[in-house]
């Protein structure tokens, strides 16, 4: 046999031992003749079409091989090994150590050039591998490096890999593997200081295992002499002072607290003039080191005045407080005098804040040093204080001489309300051949509903009208899209969702018209799992499954239909009556598919021409007259939906919600608007971005199911957010149900799935359909419940408030506020104050004027708590 017969039908029955073998056997002229007959071949099967180059990836690791122990130049093994197509093996370690056994024989130079090609064509961690461990062709760049005794050469992808590598380990091995005798250890470290995007690792590293995590190690690493704790702490001062965000300096503060550095450590000079634009885990990890360092005398007055200055100026509240702290401290202290001035003109600036119990203590701080006040800070606070309210305004005078008020401003200005709309709908799919590039571009996370129904409404219609074309244009999908050969098991019981979820019954659907015997197969081994193992179904998107399902099944039977009723014309998912009717007429008599017809009448409008309902009367069918009827009586008679705060069975305390349906509506529908308060059903957020398209026109009754789908809904996911703010834009009324899902999202613990609660208000508020008294009465009984924190709720209404929906919010403080307030010898509700701030602002917008007894009462109180301080604001604002 010649040698590249020998090679190459090893790699084709991937018989890598037998080909490890076979290459070492090799002599030089019979490895070149393997690598020029290597190039073609690769090149020849890739040209052969999608589907063999999947067979190619599957026989990547001898392919690899191959070319490692053939090609003569570092430069072309580098190269072959860097390949897309042959990057992915089942097992890095085990090809890295069959590659280096390959190379051992190659000079330690030629070895040494090999590792630093194959380090810089790492792929960068942003592409598709995210691999756990590393990229690929880590384990083979890092084992060179070692052997060869080289210093690896400059590359962020490598210096992550590492990380990733360091932390796959530990996993491994419990969390008991050690990076002390790590061989790359000492030139790795320095460089985690610099690498672009490996924080990103880091922090994720730390939070799987905070414990074992690398950056614990690296602490105890210097604790321990194994490395220089100066060298960590001059590495994390240098990421500090290069900036970035949040989540780029989390993890070296989690390094920099672990480490304890001492004041005398601390690049003071530095960390100060970082305080004004620094990102917030870093500043808070300042104030912590600042602090004692003052304390210590290390700090000095100009420095002292530097720090609380840029706290004051800071938007973060938290850090305004931290200034007046340290500046109580000083305030007491032996060196009031000589910090007084820099002391006075961060005061100065708080009182500008717009927080009123902040002005307050700023006011109290500034009295208590005015008699160390030089005439240059007394004339700064004068002119501050001109915008404070006249009870600190004249506690200002009376220790630093006259103020004189400001003209007050005209009534404040509200943003205007601006909604986004929903994104439009894409043209209809026309030719089989668009057909098979947009399925092959279908997400399989997250669904798009409008994608779907365009990719559904075009296989149904191609189908009927040229099944061959649309056989052979899809063709080519199949043999992507599905296991080569056909194995029905796999999908049965090796990879879940092919009976349930919406992308995977539209592969089979399109899979029923290329292969109808391969999908009838699948079909039937699901059903018979299912009589064995019965699905839980979740109520609405029962509906989804059931129209893809009739679909699937009448693909496989052979048969087909013009057209479907319930694909959408409107991006919220309404169907045009008209445009339905003109379907209707299509099918020529013959009976709509049942969920589709039962999808279609909850997509129809609330109001529809009287002509439209008079053409109805033509239909035929009983799907047509059944909608002739549905036309000549009215809408679809609402449901009656409530909700409030109760116990549900072995949940506890949660939101309840309770949808009714009127005794006239199909029994689908009924089904449909139906649910019970003590039931949960649970349901993955993917599906949840359906229900707003399911039923445009009953909002409520979508609300009231994700309610009852997701009582986790406060810590729910981007998917139940994202039906939230679709949801709203339909029609159809808004009450108690649709007021619950807004203040459970209020109250989740992520800001940025909060938003969705304020995209919701203001898009309501956009069209005067804000359930104010519901969302203002679950608001109470929600935090009376501990299931809403205030400060979270602050957060929404305040960003709603900004956004121009302050006349809504107004209306929902104007029920919340009462029962909320504390009575008399009561202690505030935690975010009370914020939300009074709010209250506050969003009545000035609104003009407001009302009296509120139990308000005047707190107003009136005593002391200068925040509650009594906002309590006075806002109650001099409606009494105005």
């Amino acid at each position: 046999m010649n040698p590249w017969q020998a090679v190459v039908e090893r790699i084709e029955g991937r018989h890598d031992d037998d080909l490890m073998d076979a290459l070492a056997s090799l002599g030089e002229l019979e490895r070149q003749v393997v690598a020029e007959r290597l190039r073609r071949y690769l090149a020849d099967r890739l040209a052969e079409g999608t589907a063999t180059r999947w067979k190619v990836e599957s026989q990547a690791a001898g392919l690899r091989l191959a070319g490692a122990a053939c090609f003569t130049r570092p430069a072309q093994v580098a190269a072959w090994l860097g390949r897309r197509e042959l990057r992915r093996v089942p097992d890095p370690r085990l090809d890295a150590e069959r590659i280096r056994s390959l190379v051992r024989d190659r000079p330690q130079e030629w070895r040494a050039d090999l590792a630093a090609r194959l380090v810089r064509r790492l792929p960068s961690p942003a592409g598709r591998w995210r691999r756990l461990d590393g990229p690929p062709g880590w384990e083979l760049a890092v084992g060179l490096l070692v052997e060869t005794g080289s210093e690896p050469p400059e590359a962020d992808t490598f210096v992550d890999g590492w990380v990733r590598h360091a932390s796959a380990t530990r996993r491994e091995n419990g969390g008991r593997a050690t990076i002390e005798d790590d061989p790359l250890l000492d030139a790795m470290v320095p460089r985690l200081f610099r690498a672009e995007g490996v924080a990103a690792t880091l922090a994720a590293d730390n939070e799987w295992a905070p414990e074992t995590s690398l950056v614990s190690a690296l602490a105890a690493l210097g604790d321990s002499g194994r490395l220089k704790r100066q060298d960590l702490i001059d590495g994390c001062a240098a990421r500090f002072l290069a900036g970035g965000d949040a989540a780029e300096l989390r993890p070296f503060v989690t390094l920099w607290t672990d480490l304890r550095p001492s004041s005398a450590e601390i690049p003071l000079l530095d960390f100060v003039r970082l305080l004004p634009s620094a990102a917030s885990p870093f500043v808070q990890m300042a104030l912590d080191a600042l602090g004692p360092a003052d304390d210590e005398g290390l700090l000095g007055d100009a420095l002292f005045a530097e720090a609380v200055h840029a706290l004051a100026f800071r938007p973060e509240k938290k850090f305004v407080t931290a200034a007046l702290r340290w500046i109580a401290r000083s305030a007491t202290s032996a060196g009031a005098p000589g910090r007084a001035g820099g002391a006075l003109a961060a005061l100065a600036m708080v009182f500008g804040h717009e927080d009123a119990a902040l002005q307050g203590r700023a006011v109290r701080l500034a009295v208590a040093l005015a008699a160390h006040a030089d005439p240059l800070a007394a004339e700064e606070v004068r002119a501050a204080a001109g915008g404070l309210v006249p009870e600190l305004r004249e506690r200002i005078a009376a220790v630093f001489g006259e103020v004189t008020a400001e003209e007050p401003e005209g009534p404040p200005t509200a943003a205007a309300l601006i909604v986004a709309p929903l994104p439009g709908l894409l043209p209809p799919i026309t030719s089989a051949e668009e057909l098979a590039v947009e399925l092959g571009r279908l997400p399989l996370w997250p669904e798009e509903p409008t994608v779907f129904e365009r990719i559904l409404a075009a296989l149904v219609e191609l189908t009927h009208r040229d099944r061959a074309a649309v056989v052979a244009a899809l063709t080519p999908w199949r043999r992507r899209a599905w296991r080569e050969p056909f194995d029905s098991h796999v999908y049965v019981y090796g990879i879940s969702g092919f009976d349930r979820d919406a992308s995977s019954l539209l592969s089979r659907a399109a899979l029923a018209v290329v292969s109808p015997e391969e999908s009838m197969e699948l079909t039937g081994r699901l059903a018979d799992y299912q009589r064995r193992h019965p699905p839980y179904d979740r109520g609405i998107q029962v509906l989804v499954q059931r129209r893809l399902r009739e679909v699937l099944s009448m693909l496989e039977a052979g048969h087909s239909l013009p057209l479907l009723l319930a694909t959408p014309t409107a991006a919220t998912g309404h169907v045009d009556p008209d445009i339905l009717l003109d379907r209707m007429e299509r099918l020529e008599g013959a009976e709509p598919l049942p969920a589709d017809f039962h999808q279609a009448l909850l997509r129809l409008p609330r109001t529809v021409d009287p002509a439209t309902a008079v053409r109805a009367e033509r239909l035929t069918s009983e799907a047509g007259r059944c909608l002739a009827a549905l036309l000549r009586d009215g809408e679809l008679p609402d449901p009656t939906v409530t909700s409030d705060v109760g116990s549900r069975r072995g949940y506890g305390i949660m939101l309840r919600p309770r949808v009714t349906p009127p005794p006239s509506v199909p029994e689908e529908i009924r089904k449909l608007w139906t649910v019970e308060t003590d039931k949960v059903s649970g349901a993955h957020s993917g599906e949840t971005v359906w229900w707003p398209t399911i039923m445009p026109s009953h909002r409520d009754v979508v609300a009231a199911h994700l309610l009852e789908s997701a009582p986790w809904l406060a810590h729910g996911d981007d998917g139940q957010m994202e039906a939230l703010r679709r949801l709203v834009h339909g029609d159809g009324p808004v009450g108690a149900a649709t007021a619950g899902a807004i203040v459970c999202v209020m109250a989740h613990a992520r800001p940025a799935r909060r938003a969705a609660a304020t995209d919701a208000l203001v898009t309501l508020a956009a069209r005067d359909e804000v359930p104010a008294a519901e969302i203002g009465r679950l608001l109470v009984d929600m935090a009376v419940a501990g299931l809403l924190k205030l400060n979270r709720a602050v957060t929404v209404l305040d960003d709603a408030v900004r956004a121009g929906a302050h006349a809504s919010v107004w209306s929902i403080l104007t029920e919340a506020l009462p029962a909320l307030l504390p009575a008399a010898g009561e202690r505030a509700r935690a975010g009370l104050g914020d939300l009074l701030a709010v209250g506050a602002r969003a009545a000035a917008l609104a003009g407001a004027r009302a009296e509120i007894p139990d308000l005047a009462a707190v107003a009136t109180r005593r002391g200068g708590s925040r509650v009594v301080e906002e309590a006075r604001r806002l109650h001099q604002r409606l009494s105005a």
